[in-house]
């Protein structure tokens, strides 16, 4: 009696996550092969406690751009690699804005030991906007150990929000000179 009580409360379960993983908005804009495999990462996003909204924004982004259906998918899936990686970098109480800035800090090259140790540095901090800095320095032509130098020196110092955007434009190509 008590395995079925467990089986019908994980299938319960099972339910509730993938209704969790269905979005509206993906229902006219994606053909019903390609939403049925961008809402099972979406489904697997929710269990790992990854922000969904970053997901489907990615497959409107590429429904818009015109994008065949696998490449949506693969682009989604990509996302979702990235904000675990962040979230390993960031830990579990990251909030959705840290992990979307985590992962583009990660693609733009920095390694979890950097995005861990802006958290570290950072405290209660924050760590979103210091990472997206990175990202888009490095986005701008500095390289991977320019841009880190700049932002973590400036983490160290305590810098805020405010500080992390000036230091951006700041080092911009065609910004203000450092």
């Amino acid at each position: 009696m008590h395995r079925l009580t467990a089986l019908l409360l994980m299938l319960f379960l099972q339910s509730v996550q993938a209704a969790k993983a269905q979005d509206p908005r993906l229902a006219g804009r994606l053909d019903s092969v390609t939403r049925a495999q961008v809402e099972e990462v979406l489904a697997t996003a929710a269990g790992r406690g990854l922000p969904a909204e970053p997901l489907v924004q990615k497959a409107l982004e590429g429904a818009s751009k015109g994008a065949p259906g696998p490449r949506i998918v693969a682009a989604v899936e990509a996302l979702q690699v990235d904000l675990s990686r962040a979230q390993q970098g960031l830990g579990p109480k990251a909030s959705a804005d840290e992990l979307v800035a985590g992962a583009a800090a990660i693609r733009a090259g920095a390694t979890l030991q950097m995005v861990d140790r802006i958290r570290r540095t950072r405290g209660d901090g924050g760590v979103a906007v210091p990472l997206a800095v990175f990202a888009d320095l490095v986005a701008g032509g500095m390289t991977v150990d320019a841009a880190w130098h700049s932002v973590s020196e400036l983490a160290q110092k305590g810098g805020d929000e405010e500080q992390f955007l000036d230091l951006r434009e700041r080092l911009r190509p065609g910004g203000a000179s450092p």
